[in-house]
């Protein structure tokens, strides 16, 4: 197939800065909250008071403003530099029932809030983004996504853009309250998670990205926050989130075990659908990025083609891009659909490069904004769609069928 680079057909406006969200509410008000998933049955609640003394306790229900049901977690502080973060509280709450609206108010003061249960079954839906930051044009998107429902939202990295001026966390916590309060989101770090620390000869990563932004990765055998897995609908879709730079504190090696130990515990049978995340892609025909994830593919491609992994998702560059199935940069139909998903809002990467060794195997790109849904519909079937930003609205601008590389024939 031709590839082709398709034409922004919205003529962007010139970006204003996004005006930082401000807390105007009392120190004991909870703020910043975000739900995350924990097994098939549990949701970690994390939110952050500048009242250090705030109590980590979530009262839950199934009606609104009735709570029977309560549970205690802890809560901890981090400095970087002259910033001491609020209390960072995180409370995990279960068991729940699928499929199951819950409203819940954190540390019994402030709003209340609500979020419903991912499914227990087929379908599910997806939205993947990636890149986000705090621009005008990433609020665009956050709010298009928020207009449309989902299950679950899928981020491989760079959130909040802090880059070390730590306020910037918080303003970012308060941008996406609205849809990380209501629908887990499960992240890995991207590079401006880094934010490297040099303090008294001891060099320290991804400091904010640990304390706020806490994943499952004890429940899949992982010793690092920077990469882990989980299953969703019930195990019928298992999704690796992988750390790009989780060598800088673990090595490869480690990362490779685990993913080879993972890996090796899907059952295909029970588990048609597997969904590999990561910041950096393999397969990029954008100038911007290139060649920076080849260690990490030479590392690791094997491992995901054996396991025939359905779909990866990637960032990193600012720009949408898929790729047919590939593997070891050939087309074959047993390896993983690459997508690039680095658009979210931050900025674009608009070169891409005709000439490039794997063009022929990229089948649609564009340097524009927007957000990616996959609906999985059931054991074989599922549906991608790229939904371009046009500011107003969003546009359906791409669209594939996907069938399960465990189920076709």
């Amino acid at each position: 197939m031709t590839p082709s680079v398709h034409a922004d057909e919205y003529v962007r406006p010139p970006q204003r800065p996004l005006a930082l969200m401000a807390h105007d509410k009392p120190a004991s008000h909870p703020q910043q909250v975000h739900i995350s998933a924990v097994g098939a049955h549990h949701i970690r609640i994390t939110w952050i008071t500048d009242d250090r003394s705030a109590p980590s306790v979530v009262d839950y229900g199934t009606s609104p403003g009735q709570y029977d049901a309560s549970e205690t977690g802890y809560q901890a502080t981090y400095q970087f530099l002259s910033y001491t973060s609020g209390a960072i509280h995180h409370v995990t709450i279960g068991p729940l029932e699928p499929s199951t609206t819950y409203y819940y108010r954190c540390g019994s003061a402030g709003d209340e809030f609500s979020f419903r249960a991912p499914p227990a079954t087929l379908p599910i839906d997806f939205v993947v983004i990636g890149d986000v930051g705090q621009t005008e044009w990433a609020a665009s998107t956050l709010s298009q996504i928020g207009a449309a429902d989902h299950d679950m939202m899928l981020l491989p990295g760079d959130l909040s853009y802090a880059d070390r001026q730590q306020v910037l966390w918080d303003s970012w916590g308060r941008l996406v309250q609205p849809l990380a309060s209501a629908r887990p989101w499960m992240v890995t770090e991207g590079n401006h998670e880094k934010e490297t620390l040099r303090e008294l000869g001891t060099v320290r990563r991804f400091v904010a990205y640990n304390a706020r932004w806490r994943m499952p990765h004890e429940e899949s055998g992982s010793r690092s926050n920077l990469y882990y897995s989980f299953d969703a609908s019930g195990g019928a879709v298992h999704v690796v989130m992988l750390g790009s730079y989780a060598d800088l504190e673990e090595g490869w090696s480690e990362q490779h075990a685990w993913l080879r130990r993972d890996l090796a515990a899907v059952d295909r049978r029970r588990t048609p659908w597997l969904l590999v995340l990561m910041h950096v892609p393999w397969y990029n025909t954008n100038r911007a990025h290139q060649g920076e994830a080849e260690a990490m593919r030479r590392d690791m491609e094997s491992l995901l083609y054996e396991a025939r992994v359905d779909v990866v998702f990637a960032c990193h560059t600012h720009a949408y891009e898929r790729f047919a199935r590939v593997y070891d940069k050939k087309a074959n139909s047993q390896g993983p659909m690459y997508i690039t998903i680095g658009d979210a809002g931050n900025n674009k990467a608009e070169k891409f490069m005709s000439g490039h060794e794997l063009a022929h195997l990229s089948l649609f790109r564009e340097p524009s904004f927007g957000y990616g849904r996959l609906r999985i519909i059931d054991n074989r079937r599922a549906v991608w769609t790229w939904h371009r930003n046009n500011d107003k609205d969003a546009q359906v601008s791409d669209e594939v069928w996907l069938e399960s590389l465990a189920t076709s024939p």
